[in-house]
């Protein structure tokens, strides 16, 4: 084992660099060589733009955005924008470096990147976002291309935002270029399947996994951490295959129903009426069931079989990890865990299925994008499914024996399959062996 003090900021508190102590206890258990790893402790470009945007009232208001390219070795850059108050550099380069180990993990022909916009889109107009979305193309248009760097959805973007920046940097290039962006409306080449991919794709995890524990889908209670589009979907496919989904949760707050919520009527007033409660609807008639209101907090600590964190980074610290009582939590958000709760949780024998491997179906669908918008030859939703489902499935079966073969937790067996597929990738251009022993 190669052991190299992983120094990927100053700040040893920051999102990057926990991210980078997972990297550390996957090298105890692959063989990569000295080039590799120097490679893999920097981003390899990192762009901060200014985004000047004209406001309905005649203002003129500055946003910060972020473009990061982690790594190309194994293919152009992949990755989401997002539109969040909390962005920064580091967050961004953070989720550049998860994407990263997540496209090799899938094997996919893609380097890692993330891009997002320090601002509350909720507090923009239509034609406001617009502008943004379109002056954010603007400043990163030199870093990004189909075979460069390809965009996709992420917090509080979506597949109209996805065809305004299509659209934006084929008028500069002066020619249409539906591979820059993935997430697209299907009018403007976008897949059949791209919106329910993530959680298309963990709902296939959870499936896989289930037998591991002889886990019955009707004995099996879940509690779900966020509410949005992957969170929300998720949540209808387990609840469609037997799940008990006891507790959901949106920036707001949650409910809990520990008979049951009946996810449906759920989502269909969060929809109508921008709030939730527990429903039970027949036709157009909505009964109100008893159930209790609680916080994002209140809901990681539930005492549920399985546990999905589907909203932001770093919601189980060191500081509540020791309230965690599901035996399975399966990372639907990037980064929801940290790596102090990591040890923790660990120790507590919870079993932890990491984002790179769980969330993966939305980058996957967007290579099925990519693919199909370089080819011209569109794939019915049937068809993105089942590819998907094979993907996801033989990944997650190949990362579960590799985590009994070595005897290591599975989320450190996600990254030494990573691992593995990278490195060899960074050595075929030449290490250190190669030019001195010549």
């Amino acid at each position: 084992m190669i052991e190299i003090a992983m120094q990927y900021t100053d700040d040893s508190n920051s999102l990057l660099s926990d991210a980078g102590k997972r990297l550390e206890q996957a090298l105890k258990h692959v063989d990569i060589s000295e080039d590799a790893i120097a490679r893999l402790q920097h981003p390899k470009t990192s762009l901060s733009v200014s985004i000047p945007v004209r406001m309905d009232d005649g203002r003129l208001k500055v946003f910060s955005g972020y473009r990061v390219r982690y790594d190309d070795t194994r293919g152009a850059g992949k990755g989401g924008v997002r539109y969040h108050p909390h962005v920064s550099l580091d967050e961004v380069q953070s989720l550049a470096f998860w994407m990263t180990f997540k496209c090799a993990l899938l094997d996919l022909p893609f380097g890692g990147a993330k891009g997002g916009i320090t601002v509350n889109p909720k507090e923009l107009s239509k034609a406001e976002l617009e502008r943004l979305s379109r002056g954010y193309i603007d400043a990163i248009a030199d870093a990004i291309g189909a075979d460069i760097d390809s965009l996709a959805p992420d917090v509080y973007t979506n597949a109209t935002i996805m065809g305004w920046m299509m659209d934006q940097y084929s008028t500069i290039q002066r020619k249409l270029c539906r591979g820059v962006v993935t997430g697209k409306p299907l009018a403007l080449g976008g897949s059949k399947g791209r919106d329910t991919a993530t959680a298309m794709g963990a709902f296939t995890v959870i499936q896989a996994m289930s037998p591991k524990f002889q886990l019955i889908p009707a004995e099996t209670t879940v509690a779900i951490q966020g509410f949005g589009n992957a969170g929300s979907t998720l949540a209808g496919l387990l609840a469609e295959a037997g799940y008990k989904i006891v507790a959901v949760s949106d920036s707001k707050g949650g409910i809990y129903a520990p008979q049951g919520l009946d996810i449906a009527s759920v989502k269909k007033h969060k929809d109508q009426d921008r709030e939730m409660k527990a429903l039970y609807c027949q036709g157009t008639v909505c009964s109100i069931v008893e159930h209790q209101t609680i916080s994002n907090q209140e809901l990681l600590a539930l005492d549920v079989d399985v546990l999905i964190p589907a909203a932001l980074e770093n919601q189980i610290t060191e500081d509540n990890a020791a309230e965690i009582k599901a035996k399975y939590i399966f990372e639907v958000a990037n980064g929801p865990i940290n790596s102090a709760a990591d040890q923790i949780l660990g120790q507590k024998g919870i079993y932890v299925f990491p984002d790179i491997l769980v969330n993966a179906g939305g980058v996957t669908v967007s290579y099925f994008e990519w693919v199909q918008n370089r080819s011209g030859w569109y794939w019915t939703l049937s068809e993105v499914n089942q590819r998907l489902q094979a993907k996801m499935q033989l990944e997650a079966e190949q990362v579960w024996d590799l985590s009994k073969d070595l005897n290591i937790n599975i989320r450190t067996a996600a990254y030494v399959q990573a691992l593995k597929r990278l490195g060899t990738a960074l050595d075929a251009k030449g290490t250190r062996n190669y030019f001195v022993n010549r």
